[in-house]
């Protein structure tokens, strides 16, 4: 089967204050979201190690606690961040589609990401969450520490005072108040933030469930894709590699570490797309499987475990996970691979942001010519709210000011100017004399800028101008923390989502 680009859209954030995009249209998701439950639900000819789709789907919704099998699964997942409001509008879409479809609606946050996005920022600050000081170094966010109280103490202080001058209300303070709450419970960071961000979502009317993904990388059903992924990793990285060579082609682009780089791939070694996480050195480095004995193995420190491609699933499945905790290791998934578990064998349809959305057009090229499998469709979701303090607040336009200022600088010799022009035109082109003619222009106008005042008011109001683009790059920013909103301004982005499907 042949993916192109014409199966998707060129998705653009909307621009204005207030704006969402769904695509595609609520009625052709739910329509997708159908199919693509009828497709892979019934998917018995489809193997992965072994074992056919239909029978890992059913497992591992099982081990999510989604056992009515026939109630559409409505997914999002992202970074554990204080992520912006286009990510946010992801959970208002998966809660509208979840209602109209009559599914379940689940939020999958991802600890095993490098972490990232982890400032409370607003006009003229900038806060870390954390007081950890591995902030800007762990090798993944499940590894920082939540904040302690006295931080917590010290970052509602300086929020506080910032907000007694506002003149809307934030809805900041439930999420530092479930972190308070939380901070000497929860093991990470990332459930602290995770665990408050859903507190906030439900008080909203949004009744989504929220999961962190790295208990779920132990699960059966994700190491018999693992197993099956590092098996088979000479073919699979030849149909990954292949997959991103058709995408770039197709999209023009000539990088050869866009959207994301190859696997690289010798005679008797191979990168596959997971992260070799050292649970107990807080490590991490890109796992490689190494040819020897007839099939491929996954070492470390001396202690190999065999992949074979025709072991039993679920055994092979049971056997890496012993020893990967033996040794305390992980396999996460980098890129693309999650996604592609998670649409392949867990969820009914996936909604992405605009990035997502196009990395996975890849991801459907993989699942079309390794696994060869109909990709299942996906949907895409975003919106922009601005700081609330920036709502009708005119914005610089600096283009239009440089253009002003070029026709205020060029219209200070009035006629004479286009007498000038005109004499320099009738001169041979290249020629000496119409070359001192225009320089001789040019000084005129120099010389009639020196004293005046207009062009003096005007250069004031260019700097004014330089100085306030650099305060609105903070108050128009989309990608602020989404509980930077007012409690009406979210409440509006979820009506709009579920208006859609009304």
């Amino acid at each position: 089967m042949t993916i192109t680009a014409a199966r998707y859209a060129n998705w653009k954030a909307p621009g204005q204050d207030g704006q969402v995009l769904l695509w595609p249209d609520a009625g052709d998701l739910l329509r997708q979201t159908r199919e693509n439950a009828r497709q892979l639900s019934s998917a018995d000819s489809v193997r992965v190690q072994g074992v056919p789709v239909s029978q890992l789907r059913r497992d591992i919704r099982v081990w999510l606690g989604h056992a009515d099998h026939d109630r559409p699964l409505i997914a999002t997942g992202h970074q554990t961040e204080l992520y912006h409001p286009g990510v946010w509008a992801k959970h208002a879409a998966i809660n509208a589609i979840a209602q109209a479809c009559g599914g379940s609606a689940f939020h999958f946050a991802v600890d095993t990401d490098q972490p990232k996005h982890l400032n409370l920022r607003w006009p003229g600050t900038t806060l870390a969450i954390t007081d950890d000081p591995a902030i800007t170094d762990a090798d993944w966010s499940g590894l920082l520490a939540p904040p302690t109280p006295v931080h917590l103490q010290a970052l509602e202080r300086v929020y506080q005072a910032a907000a007694a001058t506002w003149n809307f209300q934030p809805m900041l303070q439930p999420v530092l108040d479930s972190l308070r709450r939380s901070c000497l419970e929860e093991p990470s960071l990332s459930a602290a933030i995770t665990n408050a961000q859903h507190q906030l979502d439900w008080s909203l009317g949004l009744r989504h469930h929220a999961m962190l993904v790295s208990p779920m990388l132990f699960s059966t059903t994700y190491l018999v894709f693992v197993h099956h992924v590092l098996s088979h990793a000479g073919e699979f990285a030849a149909d990954y590699n292949a997959a991103l060579a058709d995408y770039r082609r197709e999209t023009g682009i000539s990088s050869q570490t866009r959207p994301m780089p190859d696997l690289q791939a010798t005679h008797d070694a191979v990168e596959v797309p997971f992260w070799l996480d050292d649970l107990a050195g807080g490590t991490r480095k890109r796992a490689t499987v190494r040819w020897g004995n007839g099939a491929w193995m996954l070492a470390v420190h001396g202690n190999e475990f065999q992949l074979l491609p025709d072991a039993q699933g679920m055994a092979a499945a049971d056997q890496l996970a012993g020893w990967l905790r033996h040794h305390q290791l992980r396999l996460s998934p980098r890129a693309l691979t999650l996604t592609m578990f998670l649409r392949m064998l867990v969820v009914d349809q996936f909604i992405h942001g605009i990035g997502g959305g196009r990395y996975d057009q890849v991801t459907d090229r993989v699942l079309a010519s390794h696994f060869k499998i109909e990709p299942p469709h996906f949907a895409v979701a975003t919106g922009t709210l601005f700081f609330p303090g920036a709502v009708g607040q005119p914005r610089v336009c600096l283009p239009c000011l440089v253009q002003e200022g070029h026709r205020l600088k060029h219209g200070l010799l009035g006629t004479r100017k286009l007498e000038i022009v005109h004499q320099i035109d009738a001169m041979p082109r290249r020629s000496i004399q119409r070359s001192l003619a225009f320089h001789n222009m040019h000084a005129a106008i120099s010389a009639a800028a020196l004293d005046n005042l207009a062009l003096k008011e005007f250069a004031a109001r260019l700097d004014n101008s330089v100085l306030r683009l650099r305060e609105e790059k903070v108050l128009f920013d989309r990608e602020l923390f989404y509980a930077m909103q007012s409690v009406e301004r979210l409440q509006h982005l979820i009506d709009q989502m579920a208006g859609m499907f009304a």
